[in-house]
């Protein structure tokens, strides 16, 4: 694949003639002609959901982490460790790696405003860090320091380094999927953690900010979703046995290894998390994100907490988490329905 022109007055390309990748794009962000209108719309969507931040008050987990027992507060510094380095991959492989390829301007508006949330996630893990931790350091280094999130972080970060090296049409395609564990598996794993916490009465502004947080994933787990099957529909001949073995097997392992980071960070300390209910809960995850996606279910299992699907939502939040499906909502409460 080639990086597409920033500037191109010579190209003659219509609306009707656009591609993901491999288009002829103008340079112009000509967007009252569009092809993929579910792009614009998810742009809509995601405007309408501008947050900020420091609108969220923290002032009690200051109290609440301080009282956390000691399995506690591993699982909560781990996880928001691991959200940390995800959020920081996200928006440099987004604007860096994927969206240089990306011929469609209606698609590249999406692709900057999903950087933009990633890198405002990076400041609400900043402002939670800042608020509760008494080692700013200590979180921020564990990436390093601790071996069973490297080995986490490096295999997420193999398919996009992959893509970097070798920008072929095979490994875009592989960097969307990689997307779809991403943002639906890791991401998902790692909010329930906190939001256990809350569902107990702990770390209530924690939890608020990741509402805000997955309220903006919800969006960008469509995003790749219709990239998928828009390629799917646009270009089959991509999608070989070959590639389909591939993205099986990236799930499988991503299942692995979510998993262990699950078991790991709890310890079957985590009231509500038994090592069994973490492995089904994210089985049951990879298996609705390949759903939808056209892949069949590796699992077969149900929702073993299904508590969270409901918790993670703003009172009028109209969207469906787990089947993705975004409808135009407004910016949620900033309190916490206090019967759990």
């Amino acid at each position: 694949m080639q990086r597409k022109k920033i500037y191109n007055p010579s190209s003659k390309e219509g609306a009707n003639e656009r591609k993901i990748f491999g288009g002829n794009p103008t340079g112009i962000f000509e967007l009252n002609d569009i092809k993929y209108q579910w792009a614009y719309n998810l742009w809509e969507v995601m405007l309408n959901n501008t947050w900020f931040p420091k609108e969220v008050d923290m002032t009690r987990d200051v109290v609440d982490y301080k009282n956390l027992t000691d399995a506690e507060k591993t699982a909560y510094d781990k996880a928001l460790s691991q959200l940390i380095f995800m959020d920081s991959l996200q928006t440099n492989n987004l604007i860096d790696n994927v969206n240089p390829y990306v011929t469609s301007p209606e698609i590249n508006l999406i692709l900057v405003r999903q950087s933009f949330e990633e890198a405002l996630h990076s400041q609400s893990y900043a402002v939670m860090v800042d608020s509760i931790s008494t080692n700013t350091d200590e979180i921020y280094t564990l990436w390093r320091k601790d071996m069973m999130l490297k080995h986490k972080n490096d295999a997420i970060a193999a398919v996009y380094e992959e893509l970097a090296k070798d920008p072929t049409e095979t490994n875009f395609v592989k960097a969307c999927f990689a997307n779809q564990i991403l943002e639906g598996i890791y991401f998902y794993s790692g909010f329930t953690y906190l939001y256990t916490l809350a569902r107990s009465g702990k770390m209530l502004g924690s939890a608020q900010m990741i509402r805000f947080i997955q309220r903006d994933e919800v969006t960008h787990l469509v995003l790749f979703k219709n990239l998928i099957n828009t390629l799917r529909k646009e270009r089959p001949d991509l999608f070989t046995d070959e590639l389909k073995a591939e993205v099986i097997g990236m799930f499988k392992k991503a299942v692995e290894l979510e998993v262990a980071w699950g078991k790991y960070i709890t310890q079957g300390q985590i009231l509500g998390l038994t090592d069994a209910i973490v492995e089904q809960y994210i089985q049951y995850l990879a298996d609705d994100r390949l759903q939808s996606v056209g892949f069949e279910k590796l699992y077969n299992v149900t929702n073993p907490i299904k508590w969270v699907d409901d918790f993670s939502k703003f009172n009028d939040q109209k969207t469906n988490f787990f089947e993705g499906n975004v409808a135009n909502y407004s910016k949620g409460s900033l309190t916490f329905d206090d019967d759990f």
